[in-house]
């Protein structure tokens, strides 16, 4: 009879030997392991250490083993087969519909790094690209007096971001808006969070299956994955109040950013993450203005 630890060991050597792809939740092979067979077990996430050494019945095994070799097979991300991601320690309903939660500016939220730009004039934020409505329901937690707007181009996305504010009973302050950017958007905000596509051409043809079976619309930026971005520093100003910033996350295309936007580039305000000070910026609307 194998123990849990046993099963983790042995999932993360496979997932290891087969080259799978890491980075929807989890960095390693250990950690991607440890989460199927937990969740398969039905053990709680967050507390291996006392479930470490318990014994495992052999067709309990066997459903480990086997959503391993699922996960293998298909190369589809762990969250999509568990149908749940974890975002600074709050659950996520995800599935193909939406991409994996797993933004930088969540970091931000839960660390306060934003908070020396808000203040009691704070009430309006809009989560542009929401996907599966995380950093939406993150701000509307970590900020309750704050009313979200939560936007996306995709009616799919918005159907896993409407069980998303739903199940952590948000409904009456947050509301979920399709739009194409800030096209259909017609408020005016303060603060303005914004994790788009911005993958550029020549990345998004080398990206691993587990980020190709994700939703193209959400990674692909174009050449230089800057095609959402330009109309985005365009239009923000319209629709920032006074004080106003717009958050945003480019991933690694800090280069492609700077080379865009060079009147942008020695005002961004670059905030510090856990992958480095060169994912996250921060411009005021009196600084888009000055672009």
């Amino acid at each position: 009879m194998s123990t849990v630890i046993e099963l983790i060991e042995a999932g993360a050597r496979a997932l290891q030997q087969a080259g799978v792809a890491f980075g929807h939740g989890t960095t390693n092979a250990f950690d991607e392991a440890a989460w199927l067979t937990l969740w398969r077990l039905g053990l709680p996430l967050d507390d291996l250490d006392r479930v470490a050494q318990r014994e495992v019945a052999a067709a309990d095994a066997q459903a480990v083993q086997t959503l391993i070799a699922q996960r293998i097979a298909t190369r589809r991300p762990a969250a999509y087969l568990t149908g749940e991601a974890w975002l600074q320690g709050v659950p996520f309903t995800i599935d193909e519909r939406a991409i994996v939660p797993r933004s930088f500016i969540a970091e931000l939220i839960a660390n306060g790094v934003i908070d020396p730009w808000l203040g009691a004039h704070t009430r309006a934020v809009l989560d542009l690209c929401t996907g599966n409505a995380s950093l939406a329901v993150l701000a509307a937690l970590a900020w309750p007096e704050v009313h979200v707007d939560a936007a996306d181009i995709s009616p799919d996305a918005l159907e896993v971001a409407a069980l998303n504010v739903a199940r952590h009973r948000l409904q009456a302050r947050i509301t979920l808006l399709q739009s194409d950017g800030l096209r259909q958007v017609h408020g005016r905000y303060d603060l303005i969070l914004c994790n788009p596509p911005y993958v550029n051409t020549q990345s998004m043809a080398a990206l691993p299956p587990e980020y190709r079976a994700e939703p193209a619309l959400a990674l692909a930026g174009g050449g230089d994955g800057m095609n959402f971005i330009r109309p985005l520093l365009a239009e923000a100003p319209a629709h920032l109040n006074p004080g106003g910033v717009l958050v945003l996350e480019i991933g690694h295309e800090r280069a492609h950013f700077e080379a865009a936007f060079a009147s942008v580039r020695s005002q961004a305000l670059w905030l510090p993450t856990s992958a480095g000070e060169d994912q996250t910026l921060l411009l005021t609307r009196e600084m888009l203005d000055r672009c």
